[in-house]
C-alpha cells in the first residue's frame, strides 16, 4: 500500500502542476488577446459629426458605452438610404480611435454608424471574453431597431477581432448585409501562426470564424490586406472559400493590417459603394 502511495502522489503533484499552469495560462490569454484602451481621447464632435452617446445594457447587466453617428443618407446614388453600419472594432485601443475611419464612414457614405466600445474597453464596464463581446454586440444590434432601423437597413462591419464578432451576430441575426475586413479563420490558427510554441489546452477562447461563416446567409464583402503581418490573408481568402454566396473578395493591394483603407484609396471605397449599392436590390 505504501508502495502504491508513493506511486499516486507524483502523479497527483504533476497533475496539479499541469492544472496550474493552465489555469496561469488561461489568465494570461486575455492579456495576449485584448489590449484595450480606457481613456477615451476624443468624440465625433472633435471631428464635426452629428452624434448622440449611447448608454447600452448586455443580457448579463453590463453597461456599454458608445455612439450612434448621424449619417446623411447622403453618398453615393443608392448606397446609404438611411441604413446603419454597426461598426465592431479590433483588439487594440478603443472607439475614439476609429473616429477618422467612421467620419468617412458618414460624410462619404451617408451610413448612421453605431460606434460601441466592448466590455472592458474605453468608457464601457467589466472585462472583456469571448462571449462577453457576443453579448455586447447583440446589445448594439438591440439599440440599431430600437432607433428604427429593421434588418433590412443594417450592415455588420468587423475589424481583425471585429469580423468574429460580426460573423457571430450575423449567424443569429438578420442583416442586409456583412463586410470583415482582415479577417482570420480562428484564434487557434492565429495561435499557430504568432504562438507555436503555446499547448493549444491554453487556447481557451476560439473565435472560430472558419465553423461558423456557413450560417451567414447575408451578402458578404471580405476585405483582405495583401501584406497583412497580424491575420494572414491566406487566411482571409481560405474564408471566403467557406463563405455561402453571395460573397466578394478584394485583397487589398499593399496593405498591411492596419492601414487598409489608407492604403487602398479610392478603391477601397469603391469596393465598399460597389457592395452597399448591390444590396439595394435585395431590399
Amino acid at each position: 500500500m505504501a508502495a502504491v502511495s508513493r506511486g499516486v502522489r507524483p502523479r497527483v503533484l504533476a497533475a496539479l502542476a499541469i492544472g496550474g499552469l493552465v489555469a496561469i495560462g488561461w489568465g494570461l490569454e486575455n492579456h495576449l488577446l485584448y489590449f484595450p484602451t480606457r481613456a477615451v481621447a476624443s468624440t465625433p464632435g472633435s471631428y464635426g459629426l452629428p452624434f448622440e452617446d449611447l448608454s447600452l445594457v448586455a443580457e448579463d447587466g453590463v453597461r456599454l458605452r458608445g455612439w450612434r453617428i448621424h449619417g446623411s443618407g447622403g453618398g453615393s446614388p443608392g448606397v446609404a438610404q438611411s441604413r446603419a453600419l454597426l461598426f465592431f472594432h479590433g483588439n487594440a485601443g478603443n472607439v475614439a480611435d476609429r473616429l477618422d475611419r467612421a467620419r468617412l464612414l458618414v460624410q462619404r457614405l451617408g451610413l448612421d454608424v453605431f460606434l460601441v466600445d466592448y466590455r472592458g474597453y474605453g468608457a464601457s464596464e467589466g472585462s472583456p471574453s469571448e462571449d462577453g463581446l457576443y453579448m455586447d454586440a447583440r446589445a448594439v444590434y438591440r439599440a440599431a431597431r430600437e432607433h428604427g432601423f429593421e434588418p433590412e437597413r443594417i450592415v455588420l462591419f468587423g475589424e481583425s477581432l471585429g469580423s468574429a464578432v460580426a460573423v457571430d451576430l450575423s449567424a443569429r441575426e438578420r442583416c442586409a448585409g456583412v463586410i470583415l475586413e482582415t479577417p482570420f479563420l480562428s484564434i487557434a490558427a492565429m495561435a499557430r501562426v504568432h504562438y507555436p510554441f503555446v499547448p493549444g489546452i491554453l487556447v481557451r477562447s476560439r473565435f472560430d470564424n472558419a465553423a461558423k461563416i456557413a450560417a451567414v446567409a447575408a451578402p458578404k464583402l471580405f476585405l483582405v490586406a495583401e501584406r497583412d503581418e497580424v491575420a494572414p490573408p491566406e487566411q482571409g481568402r481560405k474564408l471566403y472559400e467557406l463563405a455561402p454566396p453571395r460573397k466578394t473578395l478584394y485583397v487589398i493591394p499593399g496593405a498591411g493590417h492596419n492601414d487598409t483603407y489608407v492604403t487602398g484609396g479610392e478603391e477601397y471605397w469603391r469596393k465598399w459603394e460597389e457592395f452597399l449599392r448591390g444590396l439595394s436590390g435585395n431590399e
